[in-house]
């Protein structure tokens, strides 16, 4: 049986959140953990799987340093990122992540950089580590709105998942991607959000699905375009 670390981070405060997904989502992963392989031919089978959780502050200088401590302690083989959309209805898995910083409103520190890149003379972008396709056929089995997101945005989440990605491209062979969730609304569809008990399902199938493909990679779990 293969030994998985995988890491869940996401943010510790948001403001005007009273309950945030970011953070809420990979505490119950880590705590329930990621449910039993669906049938005997399940690649999970093959997996021992620890799960490591880092909450992150909503820091364009610190967000990175502080999960790249995790990472350095725990050696991961799969790291899945976490934030927050305010307006979303859904769950949105994003396809990549651009070298630019430009914040509307400051971050914790009281930071406002305007259209800075990331990392100079870094690539223009990086895509996601994760098998799109087959999250996204999850979802759908298991009745979560959901949307492929081209645009991450240029604050803290979408420069953590740049850093993320620059920091993976150096690795052996390490996933990585960025989930990005709605605010919890308590089940009413009259407001933005979703319940959290579907933010918790739709992160454990991202965790499932990404093992899989881990230990057995295939073309058609990958969805860019």
């Amino acid at each position: 049986m293969q030994q998985l670390n995988v890491v869940i981070c996401g943010f510790d405060h948001y403001e005007n959140i009273d309950v945030n997904p970011s953070y809420e989502v990979p505490e119950a992963l880590a705590r329930d953990g990621i449910g039993e392989p669906s049938d005997v031919d399940d690649p999970l089978h093959d997996a021992n799987v620890s799960i490591n959780t880092v909450a992150l502050p909503v820091s364009f200088a610190n967000a990175w340093p502080t999960l790249l401590e995790t990472l350095d302690a725990t050696r991961p083989d799969i790291v899945i990122a976490t934030g927050l959309k305010h307006a979303a209805h859904s769950v949105a898995m994003e396809r990549c992540a651009t070298n630019l910083m430009n914040a509307a409103r400051p971050d914790a520190d009281n930071a406002l950089p305007r259209f800075e890149p990331i990392i100079k003379d870094g690539p223009a972008a990086y895509w996601t580590r994760l098998p799109l396709r087959a999250i996204i056929n999850d979802f759908a089995r298991d009745g979560i709105p959901a949307t492929l997101s081209s645009d991450a945005g240029t604050f803290v989440c979408n420069s953590l998942f740049y850093q993320l990605l620059h920091w993976t491209a150096t690795q052996d062979r390490v996933l990585a991607g960025f989930v990005s969730f709605p605010p919890i609304n308590g089940g009413s569809r009259l407001q933005n959000g979703l319940d959290l008990r579907q933010q918790v399902r739709a992160g454990r199938d991202v965790v499932r699905e990404t093992i899989r493909y881990y230990l057995q990679p295939s073309s058609g779990d990958i969805l860019i375009a």
